[in-house]
């Protein structure tokens, strides 16, 4: 999947897999993505976070008359990373009507846990 001129094109993100079970994304550690000390940013965790969870969602969705748009999220950033590819790896934990709740987890190359994070995603209906 690539959008061109959002978020996603701004922070390097590519969406690798999407399936009803499972949404992977990567996004590289660079200038893009670390704050002024050198790390991996915390908003850029929760917006690829998001991400996963968005996308997720609007898969699942009937897209002809629904959207969708994040409506909570947490996260616990776990270790530092400096330099190199994250991945995040998106389940869903509730398929609702008008909600969805995903648990992402954000690791490095080595499966080291970097951040944990929880997305609700309304669904909303579309206007005909």
């Amino acid at each position: 999947m690539k959008e061109m001129n959002t978020l996603l094109d701004a922070l390097g993100i590519i969406v690798d897999e999407v399936t009803e079970e499972r949404v992977v994304a990567t996004m590289p550690v660079d200038g893009r993505t670390r704050q002024p000390f050198g790390i991996l940013h915390g908003g850029a965790s929760v917006a690829l976070a998001e991400t996963v969870a968005s996308i997720g969602t609007y898969n699942l969705v009937d897209q002809e008359t629904e959207g969708c748009a994040g409506l909570e999220i947490n996260a616990n950033h776990i270790r530092p990373k400096s330099e190199g590819t994250v991945r995040a790896i998106g389940t869903p934990l509730h398929k609702g009507r008008t909600t969805m709740v995903w648990d992402i987890k954000i690791v490095d190359e080595d499966e080291r846990l970097i951040c944990v994070s929880r997305c609700t995603v309304a669904i909303i209906k579309l206007k005909k």
